[in-house]
């Protein structure tokens, strides 16, 4: 039986202040099992992104619960889930969020010597040749094409091995082709590493790649569909 990951029960958050305050997330419950990949889709404003972060744990909760590999983050303090964070979750953005005046394997590696591990660069120099940059170690970001950079900020969340990789638009900010060979790259390091993978995306095609796709309207999720294998949609055409 496959194990539960993620589990959201009741989250309930709102963002902003008085008249300027948004129901972000409405009572979401969801739960991931380890191992699967999880599109999270639905209109601009609809919270998907905030869901994400919750996931992350970089939004708090105002009610609920949200248990990440059966540690409950709605209970520890910022510090607590900062650590557990570090150890446990990788995340990409769109932006890259790459430090300018470091180079690619000193981007990598930072994240790790701050988490106090020893052989911090030679995990950094490892994970940067995993994602093909293996002739871009001394680069810095502004030497770098999209692609690579988003190559870079892939190796940085891989790093630390976590058990879940989140992704927010991971191939907003890229042409069509990158953007497949990034999907490419995601989809195969999920595949060999055994993670949980879970990202956001306006992307159908990239939405589609996932085992599930969660769909989020004004805070509710509205639909939540597993993927057909290709068997299954042959005998369902045959059928």
């Amino acid at each position: 039986m496959a194990k539960t990951i993620i589990e959201l029960k009741n989250a309930d958050l709102t963002l902003g202040e008085a008249a300027a305050s948004v129901h972000v997330l409405k009572g979401v419950s969801l739960a991931i099992n380890s191992g699967e990949s999880v599109g999270i889709v639905g209109p601009s404003g609809s919270g998907k992104s905030t869901l994400l972060m919750v996931m992350a744990g970089l939004e708090r909760l105002d009610g609920g619960e949200i248990i990440i590999a059966d540690t409950a983050l709605h209970r520890l303090g910022e510090d607590a889930v900062a650590d557990f964070r570090g150890r446990n979750i990788g995340i990409v953005f769109q932006s890259f969020h790459l430090i300018p005046n470091m180079t690619a394997l000193e981007n990598v590696a930072v994240p790790l010597e701050l988490a106090n591990v020893g052989n911090a660069f030679d995990i950094a120099r490892k994970e940067l040749i995993a994602v093909g940059l293996g002739e871009r170690l001394t680069h810095y970001p502004g030497q770098l094409s999209g692609g690579e950079q988003q190559r870079v900020a892939i190796a940085r969340a891989l790093a630390p091995s976590p058990k879940l990789l989140i992704a927010d638009e991971p191939t907003g900010n890229l042409d069509a082709e990158t953007g497949r060979q990034i999907t490419d790259l995601l989809f195969a390091e999920q595949r060999e590493r055994g993670m949980t993978l879970v990202l956001v995306t306006h992307d159908a095609a990239l939405a589609g790649r996932c085992e599930r796709q969660v769909r989020v309207r004004s805070g509710e999720i509205v639909s939540d569909a597993e993927r057909l294998s290709a068997s299954t949609r042959q005998g369902a055409v045959s059928a």
